[in-house]
C-alpha cells in the first residue's frame, strides 16, 4: 500500500487526444492524480466537472490534474469534449496504473463484492512524492478537499 511520503509510481499511459503523458515529464510540478470507475456516470461526471470548475485556480497553484480509469481513449474523448475537460484523462485498460498506485481492488457495488476502480486521489509533489492521498472523495466538492 502506497502511503504519504513514498515516491510515487512512474507511469506513463496515452489520452483521450491520442498522445502519451508521462508522470515523469511532470516534475517540477505538483500533480493531482485522480482515479474514477468510468466516464459519464454522475459521481465521475461531477468529480470532473468539478474539477473543471477550478481547473484555473489549480494551475495558478501549479497544479497539473490528470485522471485515470479503464475506459478506452475514444471514450476519455467523448467525455473531455462533452463536459469541456481542460486536463488530461488517461485509459489504464490493462489496469497497471490502477494496480501500482492501489486503485484497482474489491469493493461492494450494489450490495455485491466485485473488483473494480477505486475512487480515490493522489497528490504528488514538485519532486514526484506523494503529498497527499484522498480515499473518501466528495465528487461535488474534489477541489476543497484537495487544497484545504
Amino acid at each position: 500500500m502506497l502511503k504519504i511520503g513514498d515516491k510515487a509510481p512512474v507511469f506513463a499511459g496515452m489520452t483521450g487526444e491520442g498522445k502519451q503523458w508521462r508522470l515523469e515529464d511532470a516534475l517540477g510540478k505538483k500533480v493531482v492524480l485522480y482515479f474514477y470507475p468510468k466516464d459519464n456516470t454522475s459521481g465521475c461526471t461531477a468529480e470532473a466537472c468539478n474539477l473543471r470548475d477550478n481547473y484555473e485556480r489549480f494551475i495558478s497553484l501549479g497544479y497539473e490534474i490528470v485522471g485515470v480509469s479503464k475506459d478506452s481513449i475514444s471514450s476519455h474523448k467523448r467525455f473531455a469534449e462533452k463536459f469541456s475537460l481542460p486536463f488530461p484523462l488517461i485509459s489504464d485498460t490493462d489496469l497497471s496504473i490502477m494496480q501500482a498506485y492501489d486503485a484497482w481492488g474489491e469493493k461492494v457495488f450494489c450490495g455485491k463484492k466485485c473488483m473494480g476502480t477505486i475512487r480515490k486521489t493522489y497528490v504528488i509533489d514538485e519532486n514526484g512524492v506523494i503529498e497527499d492521498i484522498i480515499e473518501k472523495v466528495d465528487t461535488k466538492a474534489h477541489t476543497d478537499q484537495i487544497l484545504k
